[in-house]
């Protein structure tokens, strides 16, 4: 039987490229390793920014599918879009999330939008140019909206408003900033795989902010995630609280991750992140249609706290491919 012949795309690090953008080759070596376990031809190829010819020639090359790491071009979330639409162009079938939930995900303007039409909590969400919605002495929070792995977030993102920062938010444009209401609470983080039997819920992940002082705001930051000398990424622990874990609050922490499987059509494995405010309501801050899957990444925790080999998580995100 011929062994089937896949192509994993990653984007190419950029030269002096951080630990986050680094991360990807990580995952390229992994996901080869254990795609080859399962008796699956596999080669790899670096994105850049010259990527319509070079996903032109991975068609010519014929693969049966790609399994798909780009997570930006050139360091961009924004272009990340480019290449699903590439190979559906070229009707190429590949891994994880369909165009339309990766483009539709990686806004995180467009994506609150949606939230919020499907009666999804999620935090109030504001453009930098309508300062005067914002209420003085409430505590708020600035994203960029494109990128992901808290790029752009410090612990400078989280402030409280006054109308002196009406000002620093001039520097702030609508097509690449969000502010959101900050919820000043718990953060959990929710890995969904699919398969043939649909979507399943891995166990449920809190990141646990040891040691901060009161001054200090529990986000993950771009120090807690990457930075790792760094007094957050030390004392931000993943743990899985289990059965130590409200079940009023697991189910429904479960059925919104569930809502947003099904709200944004999303594929294969995904990871939505959660805070709880201080009544016990969760609300989705964020939903990642393409997590990073290297062995220290949240989603792979998840289902190794799941008894799940990584051989039986790629299967079950190769059963939903659409060839």
């Amino acid at each position: 039987m011929k062994k089937k012949k896949c192509c994993i795309l990653f984007n190419q690090p950029l030269e002096g490229a951080l630990a986050d953008e680094l991360d990807v080759l990580e995952q390229a070596e992994h996901i080869e390793e254990n795609l080859e376990k399962l008796g699956i031809s596999v080669y790899t190829r670096g994105i850049s920014a010259n990527f319509m010819n070079e996903v032109a020639e991975l068609a010519a090359e014929k693969p049966d599918f790609v399994f798909n790491l780009v997570e930006s071009i050139n360091n961009k979330g924004e272009l990340n879009y480019f290449v699903p639409a590439l190979l559906n162009m070229y009707s190429i079938p590949y891994s994880g999330n369909p165009l339309e939930a990766l483009f539709i995900t990686t806004s995180k303007a467009l994506s609150a939008k949606i939230l919020r039409e499907n009666n999804i909590p999620t935090p109030l969400t504001i453009l930098p140019s309508r300062p005067d919605l914002l209420k003085p002495g409430c505590r708020y929070i600035v994203k960029p909206i494109w990128e992901d792995g808290s790029l752009g977030i410090t612990a400078d993102s989280v402030f409280d408003f006054t109308p002196d920062h009406v000002e620093r938010l001039k520097g702030l444009d609508d097509s690449h900033w969000i502010i959101q209401d900050y919820i000043d609470g718990r953060e959990f983080n929710i890995s969904v795989i699919g398969g043939k039997s649909g979507p399943e819920v891995m166990p449920i992940a809190e990141m646990v902010f040891h040691n901060f002082s009161p001054d200090m705001p529990r986000i993950v930051d771009f120090k807690a995630k990457w930075i790792e000398d760094s007094f957050e990424y030390e004392n931000t622990i993943r743990e899985f609280p289990g059965d130590n874990l409200d079940p009023l609050l697991a189910g429904k922490i479960n059925e919104l991750a569930l809502s947003c499987w099904k709200v944004f059509g999303l594929r294969g494995y995904a990871r939505v992140d959660m805070r709880i405010d201080e009544n016990s309501c969760p609300y989705v801050i964020e939903v990642n249609a393409n997590p990073c899957l290297s062995p220290d990444s949240g989603f792979m925790a998840a289902t190794r706290k799941a008894g799940m080999p990584v051989t039986t998580v790629l299967t079950r995100i190769l059963e939903d491919i659409n060839y």
